[in-house]
């Protein structure tokens, strides 16, 4: 059976999405969710936006437009997981495992944490002025992000590989301090689209917000007219040739064009096409691809209830994989049970018997009971007080017998009965839908058991 490969990818939700975001990030990362071979998950990293921004209005306002930026472009929250990393509280306690193994002189390295230094030390301050712990950790949250689904691919610009390889370093440390032999964390790869990895923006350098050179992605045609016509260019006069090779307005154009268009541009820059029509090209050439999608856009951001429960189903499938594995983790960090600690401790003394099994105890009340422990010491199943040992070790002999189990779903748990009798219970489960896979398990757990 092939394995679908596990993408992921998000965006900082602390402006308003622009083209050079769309092509980086957005749009190949659609791209790759159509892949029948890929798994997708895509979220707006609303934590991330906390360390760049004390505005709460605008924070709020980012989330929406890139959550309805992300479904106007095409994004089918029927084929992926679709989220806001805060509806996900797996993630920030991941995020402090990671941070208990990741080397400070990794962190040291990181890019935005090194230019920020460079700054204060040029400015003659200290160089740790105006520096947050959310700054520094940062590549530690991102981690987080990547590794709790362990993701193969992140779509990420050419400035964001260093965090993608960071998460590596971090996660094969986790993976050789409490694997004991499993690697709890697969290695991601960054996945670039090399033509157009990082865009230029109006002036030339990396389209930023933080250089407010960007081009408005939906916001309007006009609006995206306009920025287009404020893109520097040379002195050269129409009927001048241009070199199309050091214009940031024809690698733009290029980021969108077919094979055909681009060197048809080419060719007619080299032979003198003005700089005006060159940028009426290029508008016409983004708003016949993004015309729709702004309409779309538009649509999303009047009905924004819409948006909030599409998100939620999202968190839901998310953390039906996340809390599952933060719970694996938790164990293997030694963040265990204290009622299952003695059977954690007695399989890994004896790495044989791997299947699950009764735990027989007495009450102070003098009556019995017993647990059902899966092979991972996860409690199934807690039986109800009997009056001795006989009667209770007589129901689970029956419970190993092979007959068909009575088990009932009741809200967020489910029962097992016996003759007519309710014989044990279940503990309370986040949804059903993990109340259900539950109950698969507690069925597999039976056939066969060991005493």
């Amino acid at each position: 059976m092939t394995t679908r490969t596990r993408i992921l990818t998000g965006i900082t939700t602390t402006g308003t999405p622009h083209l050079g975001n769309y092509a980086g990030a957005i749009r190949p990362a659609i791209l790759a969710s159509q892949d029948t071979n890929a798994d997708s998950f895509y979220f707006l990293a609303d934590y991330h936006a906390l360390i760049k921004c004390d505005d709460p209005l605008r924070i709020q306002r980012s989330r929406m437009e890139i959550a309805a930026t992300w479904l106007a472009g095409g994004l089918d929250v029927n084929r992926v997981t679709f989220y806001r990393q805060s509806d996900i509280p797996e993630i920030p306690e991941l995020t402090w495992l990671l941070t208990c193994v990741a080397a400070k002189g990794l962190l040291n390295r990181a890019h935005a944490y090194k230019a920020s230094v460079d700054k204060n030390l040029e400015n003659g301050e200290d160089p740790d002025a105006g520096i947050t712990m959310g700054l520094y950790s940062y590549p530690v949250l991102m981690a987080a992000d990547i590794l709790m689904f362990n993701a193969h691919k992140v779509p990420v610009g050419r400035d964001q590989i260093q965090h993608v390889e960071m998460a590596r370093d971090i996660g094969q440390r986790f993976n050789h301090l409490f694997g004991n032999g499993k690697e709890f964390f697969t290695m991601p790869q960054a996945l670039i689209e090399e033509s157009v990895a990082t865009l230029p923006g109006l002036d030339g350098r990396k389209m930023s917000k933080s250089y407010d050179n960007t081009i408005p992605l939906f916001t309007s045609a006009k609006d995206m007219k306009d920025a287009i016509s404020r893109i520097v260019t040379d002195s050269r006069a129409p009927g001048e040739a241009k070199d199309p090779d050091n214009s940031h307005l024809f690698t733009l154009y290029q980021a969108f064009a077919t094979k055909t268009q681009e060197e048809q541009l080419r060719g007619e820059l080299l032979q003198g096409l003005g700089w005006g029509e060159a940028k009426s090209r290029l508008f016409q050439l983004l708003d016949d691809q993004l015309g729709e999608a702004r309409e779309r856009y538009h649509q999303l951001m009047s009905r924004p209830s819409d948006m909030e429960d599409l998100l939620q189903i999202g968190a839901r499938k998310a953390r039906a994989v996340a809390a599952p594995f933060l719970a694996e983790l938790r164990e293997a960090v030694g963040l265990r049970s204290f009622v299952n600690q003695a059977a954690v401790a007695a399989s890994t003394k004896k790495k044989a018997a791997k299947a699950a099994r009764f735990v027989s105890f007495r009450e102070d009340d003098g009556s019995f009971r017993f647990r059902l422990l899966a092979a991972d010491g996860e409690q199934l199943l807690l039986s109800r007080n009997f009056a001795d040992g006989k009667a209770a070790g007589a129901v689970t002999k029956q419970l190993q017998s092979g007959e068909a189990l009575d088990v009932r779903s009741e809200a967020l748990g489910f029962s097992v009965w016996l003759q007519g009798a309710v014989v044990a219970d279940s503990p309370a489960f986040a949804d059903s839908a993990a109340r259900d896979t539950a109950i698969e398990a507690l069925r597999v757990a039976l056939t066969p058991l060991e005493d």
